[in-house]
């Protein structure tokens, strides 16, 4: 089984709403891209939230967009090991210092967990500081979850109030 590693978290000073996922798949560690995967709908979720197409933009710009919007990303898991790209595969797991960046960013409002395991994971990491934010649940945006982006976008539209 690989051992594989989260990339850096993207937040600035501004960042009011953190989300994060578990682990990247395979698609997104071999392009060094957060949701890299053609079929993962987080770009398409995402820009209803914060109100432009970051679909359109390149990699970059869709970063530097979020960062503007007030959005942050990472994962909660630092180093895990792992055969392909789902969740119910990893195994061994090095969590990422969560509550350590959640007391560095001092805007934060609430953090939307992106699928079932990143919010069992991530929850156990903040239960000391998860008492000052707005913890939401989301349906995960990976192509292994079935159900239509339509079903999932209500879910996710909630997190747009954080950036108010």
């Amino acid at each position: 089984m690989a051992r594989k590693a989260s990339f850096a978290p993207v937040v600035n000073e501004n960042t009011r709403l953190l989300v994060l996922g578990s682990l990247p798949g395979d698609r997104s560690l071999a392009l060094g891209r957060y949701y890299a995967h053609p079929q993962n709908q987080f770009w398409i979720l995402m820009s209803a939230v914060v109100g432009f197409d970051l679909v359109m933009l390149e990699y970059e710009a869709r970063l530097a967009a979020m960062l503007a919007a007030g959005v942050g990303l990472w994962d909660v898991v630092g180093r895990a090991s792992r055969t392909g790209s789902s969740d119910a595969a990893i195994r061994d797991v090095t969590a990422n210092d969560l509550a350590g960046l959640v007391r560095s960013l001092r805007s934060l409002r609430a953090i939307g967990f992106n699928g079932g395991t990143a919010l069992a994971i991530g929850r156990r990491q903040l239960a000391s500081v998860a008492d000052t934010l707005v913890i939401v649940a989301l349906p995960s945006s990976s192509p292994l979850h079935t159900i239509g982006v339509g079903a999932k976008q209500s879910a996710w539209d909630q997190l747009a109030k954080f950036l108010r």
